[in-house]
């Protein structure tokens, strides 16, 4: 009797494919679990320092906005030209880890403009308090008693729905930013579900896509120009942002991903060298004055 029928008997007649463990298979599983998880590894000791401290003047939200949209649209050129599923999935948990970061920053970031607003309100009341020569001997259970009709012109909320472009991304309330991520999801799935069989808009989907993580580096980079120094930017964490992009656009280039992967990939690793092009420059010629002023002026921390 065939081996094959044999093997077939011993398994209830169900055919069960034999999982060859190879070198090759290991190194391509490593690989794939690294460009899955990789990204989002940087993000790890930022949220635990935000936590730390529950100060978030050291991490940009729009970080959050840029890598969100980017990986949107990613997930919508799948759809219309299937990738690599690694690539879709660490997509996928980049959006999860993201919308994690904002609910954290939201939740600090709050609990920070009350604190001012509070003190905006104390300030205040001492004020009126020693003009009329009275005397509160506790202010602060004074202002924790205070109507929030008083309370109300320290305590500014910013929501989507003020439609004010100066307080974009810069919402009191986390569900503000679920909102507008859910409806630029929703629109861009209409659009690409009319368009879909458009192989011009498909292909400048994903081009869309690669091209805003892209230029991630690039606000850093005129940040850097324009203050002629790189004081306040975590070197180590570029250093990451290196050695990621380099791993990232190898991965591209030998598992055949679209075109617009490995081209923004490049472009990822060039912005990189860029700007630890600037730290050795601007390292080579800021002079000690200029590096004290800078320091005592802004409290910058990029990561």
């Amino acid at each position: 009797m065939d081996n094959n029928v044999l093997d077939e008997v011993a398994n209830f007649g169900m055919h069960i494919p034999q999982i060859h463990f190879t070198l090759n298979n290991l190194v391509s599983w490593v690989a794939s679990g690294c460009m899955i998880f990789g990204g989002i590894v940087p993000f790890v000791p930022q949220y635990m320092d935000i936590r730390r401290t529950e100060n978030v003047d050291g991490f940009s939200t729009y970080v959050c906005l840029t890598l969100m949209l980017a990986n949107i649209l990613r997930i919508l050129f799948w759809f219309g030209h299937p990738f690599e599923i690694p690539l879709l999935a660490q997509s996928v948990i980049m959006l999860v880890t993201m919308m994690t970061m904002l609910h954290l920053c939201t939740r600090v970031k709050r609990i920070q403009e009350i604190s001012i607003g509070k003190r905006r309100f104390i300030e205040m009341k001492c004020t009126e308090t020693a003009h009329h020569k009275h005397q509160i001997t506790d202010m602060h259970n004074y202002c924790d008693k205070a109507t929030l009709s008083q309370m109300k012109p320290f305590l500014l909320k910013k929501t989507l729905f003020d439609f004010e472009t100066k307080h974009f991304w810069n919402w009191t309330y986390f569900v503000d930013y679920v909102l507008f991520i859910s409806a630029f999801s929703i629109l861009g799935g209409v659009i690409t579900y009319l368009l879909a069989g458009q192989s011009i808009f498909v292909e400048t989907l994903g081009f869309l896509a690669v091209f805003v993580e892209a230029m991630l580096g690039m606000p850093q980079f005129y940040r850097n120009y324009q203050n002629k120094s790189t004081v306040g930017m975590s070197v180590k964490m570029v250093c990451c942002w290196f050695s990621g992009d380099v791993f990232k656009t190898g991965y591209f280039v030998v598992n055949s991903a679209p075109a617009q992967f490995w081209l923004c990939g490049i472009l990822q690793v060039t912005i990189d060298i860029a700007i630890l092009g600037q730290v050795f420059y601007y390292s080579k010629n800021r002079s000690p004055q200029k590096v004290i002023k800078i320091a005592a002026t802004e409290n910058v921390h990029i990561s």
